[in-house]
């Protein structure tokens, strides 16, 4: 039999492994998806539009985190760009679920700062968030363009998404390490479609953003 260490041990190599197949999986499939997506955002930057993101729990951390990457920087330095999580604001977020609904506090946002041409991603393992969900869908009608970042199935976020990206796993954790690497990879492209060039050539970063 083995020792308790031992098990504990595989425990931590059947996670990783877990992990690498899942990122693997989504490398194989979905780059260019992943391209598609940092073009959108990074032509929305350069057409001074914002980025807004959402989600729940660990997906609206991932939406607080990537909002960082692009206002502060992710490797470059540069201007900052427009980017914000919805996720933040325990004022908002708490009025609007008590005066009206849960399901509307991404909704009631984007309504009053959203604006066609920016960008609205929403993140959500389940793919089935209503709050998300109706975000996804008012910004869709309202000339925003829409990213999802979801889990295992297809659900009704495709159907309010440009680009969608699901994640080939049922295990909530590994859906989100994958979501936080792609959102990283994001980054790195829009950082270099937009600054790039400028720094390849000795040239001041150019004026993108808000």
């Amino acid at each position: 039999m083995r020792s308790d260490e031992t098990l504990w041990t595989q425990r931590v190599h059947d996670a990783f492994e877990a992990g690498v197949r899942a990122l693997q999986a989504v490398r194989a499939r979905d780059a260019a998806t992943i391209v598609a997506m940092a073009r959108v955002v990074a032509e929305a930057f350069r057409s001074r539009r914002r980025l807004y993101l959402f989600g729940n729990g660990g997906s609206a951390a991932d939406c607080q985190h990537l909002a960082a990457e692009f206002i502060n920087r992710f490797q470059k330095e540069r201007v900052p760009l427009p980017a914000v999580a919805l996720t933040t604001d325990t004022s908002v977020l708490t009025s609007i679920a008590n005066d009206y609904d849960f399901r509307d506090v991404f909704l009631r946002q984007l309504r009053g700062l959203g604006e066609a041409g920016d960008v609205a991603v929403g993140l959500s393992t389940s793919g089935r968030s209503e709050n998300v969900l109706r975000a996804l869908r008012w910004a869709r009608e309202h000339g925003l363009h829409t990213l999802g970042l979801a889990g295992l199935h297809p659900t009704d976020m495709d159907v309010y998404c440009d680009l969608i990206l699901h994640v080939p796993d049922a295990v909530t954790a590994r859906v989100q390490e994958v979501h936080i690497a792609v959102g990283h990879v994001i980054c790195d492209l829009v950082e270099e479609m937009l600054f790039g060039a400028a720094e390849a050539a000795g040239s001041p970063p150019p004026t993108v953003g808000g």
